[in-house]
């Protein structure tokens, strides 16, 4: 179902995929993204499933997990009001990178593989900017990364 209300709108505009779109462009945008709700324990996406779609987090907090050796969960992240993922499938076009569960229950927003080429065809600069967007989220999460890994690596050389 596709959604749209000023109050919506606002809290788009204040996530980081959305940001610094003028109205015309976000408008666009809102009228392509499917509301989606899900009960707590529900599994938004699975690790290794294909994917073609990315979610915003309206309500709710999502826990995100991958598999570990010998099938052990290892907890990664959690995502809460203003958090987006699957991102990267939109990008690369591989599988699912990570399990995202609802911990609450949950309203998400799903943009398209789909929706988002016609958005490119429909304006080409608010896609560049809405990419830019996900780009220095992505430099955002890998910098975090970064800095777990080295925790860990100096934790590792104190043992």
């Amino acid at each position: 179902m596709a959604v749209s209300s000023p109050d919506l709108k606002a809290f788009l505009l204040a996530t980081p995929f959305f940001g610094g779109l003028s109205d015309a462009s976000l408008e666009t945008l809102v009228s392509m993204l499917a509301e989606r709700r899900y009960d707590a324990g529900a599994t938004i996406v699975a690790e290794g499933d294909e994917g073609r779609s990315m979610f915003v987090v309206h309500t709710g907090e999502l826990l995100v997990t991958r598999q570990g050796h010998e099938g052990r969960v290892i907890r990664m992240t959690t995502l809460g009001p203003g958090d987006f993922f699957g991102e990267m499938t939109l990008i690369e076009m591989q599988n699912r990178s990570a399990t995202v569960v609802a911990e609450s229950p949950t309203v998400l927003y799903e943009l398209t593989a789909r929706n988002l080429y016609t958005f490119y065809k429909a304006d080409i600069h608010a896609y560049v900017l809405v990419m830019q967007n996900i780009n220095r989220e992505l430099c955002r999460r890998l910098r975090r990364a970064d800095g777990r890994i080295a925790e860990l690596l100096r934790g590792s050389e104190h043992e």
